[in-house]
């Protein structure tokens, strides 16, 4: 362990985070320093000083209600998820308003993506409640797409169960990937696009038939640093829209663009 990771470790311990934890938050940091290519104290500054920034993100409290006056778009209520004798994650609250970005961070393995699933009723909760918006977002970490059709087919097959005209669904969305600084080619299938580009293409799905609420799971694996910036900024331009967003994320520098952090390590 670097003497920059150790002062982090060492830090957020002192600060009350038991040691487990601590090695994963540690892990983590060091995951996504390696994944820019930069040394831990380039990328974030002093240890100690990284270290009391983390914890005041990660335990930023759901907005009181008064402060947010805009609908509910999700909750959650009591939600476990269980497979045969082992438990997954359990006593899940979660509430997302009209207008409010949250992120739902933790170690590898503690259920994010399974979650985010039954978020948007694709995997049953074993117990608790979910209630949500009918309009509903859903961008996978990988697959949801077939490397045998052409992006306007595709955007033509997901337009027509949201009851979109082939027409309007093509050029809706055409106009949402040039958001992300991508032309779709006319006959190039699916599956030789490159990674990034078909996470843009799950976005651009995820988005065509205007969702009040959007569950995107690590969302931007395989864009370049521009393309990452504009996912951004599009989350922006959705919040200011009024819409709700959930995000998975491993990246904890994305923690400066949400309202509000679901550690769900702490509950696995």
């Amino acid at each position: 362990m670097s003497g920059w990771t150790g002062r982090f470790e060492a830090e957020l311990v002192r600060l009350g985070v038991q040691p487990g934890r601590a090695r994963q938050l540690t892990d983590e940091t060091a995951q996504q320093a390696a994944e820019c290519s930069a040394e831990p104290d380039h990328l974030f500054g002093p240890a100690h000083l990284y270290a009391r920034h983390l914890l005041s993100e990660l335990k930023t409290p759901s907005l009181p209600l008064e402060q947010t006056t805009g609908p509910v778009r999700l909750r959650l209520a009591g939600v476990g998820k269980r497979y045969r004798r082992r438990t997954v994650f359990d006593h899940v609250d979660l509430t997302v308003r009209s207008g409010e970005v949250a992120a739902i961070v933790g170690a590898n393995g503690c259920g994010k993506s399974t979650l985010l699933r039954i978020c948007a009723g694709l995997t049953r909760p074993s117990h608790g409640t979910v209630q949500r918006v009918r309009r509903v977002g859903f961008v996978p970490q990988d697959a949801g797409t077939a490397g045998w059709l052409t992006a306007d087919e595709h955007f033509t097959l997901f337009g027509a169960a949201a009851g979109m005209a082939p027409r309007r669904a093509r050029s809706t969305g055409e106009h949402l990937a040039s958001r992300l600084a991508w032309r779709p080619g006319g006959e190039q299938l699916t599956q030789h696009l490159s990674g990034g580009t078909r996470q843009k293409l799950n976005l651009v799905l995820g988005e065509l038939h205007s969702p009040d609420l959007l569950l995107l799971d690590e969302p931007y694996q395989g864009f370049d640093q521009g393309t990452y910036l504009d996912f951004w900024q599009q989350v922006r331009a959705w919040r200011d829209a009024g819409r709700a967003i959930v995000v998975v994320t491993h990246l904890l520098h994305d923690l400066q663009h949400v309202d509000q952090v679901f550690d769900l390590g702490a509950r696995a």
